[in-house]
């Protein structure tokens, strides 16, 4: 028998013991369930082998021992068996894709909260949409210096865009107050990508502070299309408390302060790259807060430029096999419903 193949084979018993026990392993449950055919000597040889390796820590408080983030990488990248979902599961899922739906916001809460159930996990769904393909709601303009005026441009999603305009010459706040409620009616409902088009139309044919404020706009320098999040949904936020790994108060207390903080899962969800389906382990999601947990994502770009970012989070040792064969059904489930409506959805970039 290779030793190496014994080894990877040990690692991969102790890892899928950990991830259905939260118990640290020892040598004898390896040889009683998993590798008969050894015995306890040697698999506890083996085991000191891979703890030097860095791919088992040992608790002070046992004599077992448990996979370290270095081992889940492994076992995500080259162990993981993809499973299958029953028909019910399949079915459940589905029934999150009523095709009575059409609002975004209406589904990624079905989602959110129809798979935090079946996972007992936390859910989170993000959208984020173009933000250069947004409307504009609203601006308004606010004097900083003589010549200086703040620009804030409101979507009708909700996002905000700032900017400082150089005047020619100053203008008075009372003027500016009308200055910009006359271009907030006349710019209302424009695309952010079409205003640099639609203001050097403008420019000119506009008297007084309008044509001058008109004028500072359209010699901006346009900015890199980027994205706002447009909708953000959690569901099941207090499921990772009921894992031992979060029995102590202030471990939990931080973990919830992530969940509760938009910013900060916002940036979470954000960060997986330009991967359609992601996993992080550990400190790999780069927030000490969530070093004992793993985030699974996946993302799906819509025909309308949208993208939903669904992840799963949970402890380091989840079952990454379900976790990636409800979000693989979610995928399917998602793109049979745009088929429907006659949209499919595009692959990411």
């Amino acid at each position: 028998m290779d030793r190496i193949d014994r080894k990877y084979r040990i690692l991969q018993a102790i890892i899928d013991d950990y991830i259905l026990t939260a118990l640290p392993v020892g040598s004898r449950t390896i040889s009683r369930k998993y590798e008969q055919k050894l015995s306890s000597a040697t698999i506890r040889n083996e085991m000191s082998d891979l703890e030097e390796l860095g791919y088992l820590d040992s608790p002070h408080t046992s004599a077992g021992r448990v996979p370290s983030y270095k081992a889940y990488r492994l076992y995500v990248d080259q162990m993981l068996t993809p499973e299958s979902l029953s028909a019910e599961e399949k079915a459940f899922i589905n029934r999150c894709f009523d095709r009575r739906v059409h609002q975004v916001e209406e589904l990624s809460m079905r989602i959110a909260k129809a798979l935090s159930s079946m996972t007992n996990y936390t859910t989170a769904v993000m959208t984020r949409s173009p933000r250069n393909e947004q409307e504009l709601s609203h601006l308004q303009m606010v004097p900083v210096a003589d010549r200086r005026v703040l620009l804030i441009l409101v979507t009708r999603s909700g996002s905000v865009r700032q900017s400082v305009l150089e005047l020619g010459s100053g203008i008075e706040p009372d003027e500016l107050y009308t200055v910009s409620r006359i271009l907030s009616s006349q710019l209302e409902g424009c695309r952010l990508s079409e205003l640099p088009e639609r203001l050097l139309r403008m420019v000119g044919s506009e008297p007084g502070g309008v044509g001058a404020v008109v004028q500072a706009m359209a010699e901006q320098q346009p900015e890199e299309a980027s994205s706002d999040v447009s909708a953000l949904v959690i569901g099941g936020r207090s499921n990772l408390l009921n894992f031992p790994e979060y029995s102590d108060v202030d471990k939990a207390r931080s973990l919830l302060s992530v969940l509760e903080t938009r910013e900060k899962m916002v940036s979470l969800l954000s960060s997986h790259g330009e991967m359609e389906i992601s996993v992080r382990i550990g400190p790999e999601t780069g927030m000490e807060e969530m070093k004992d947990c793993s985030i699974v994502t996946a993302s799906y770009r819509l025909s309308d430029g949208r993208v939903n970012t669904i992840g799963l989070i949970g402890p380091t040792r989840m079952q990454y096999g379900k976790v990636l064969a409800v979000l693989g059904q979610v995928g399917h489930s998602l793109t049979e419903l745009l088929e429907e409506r006659g949209a499919k959805p595009e692959e990411r970039p």
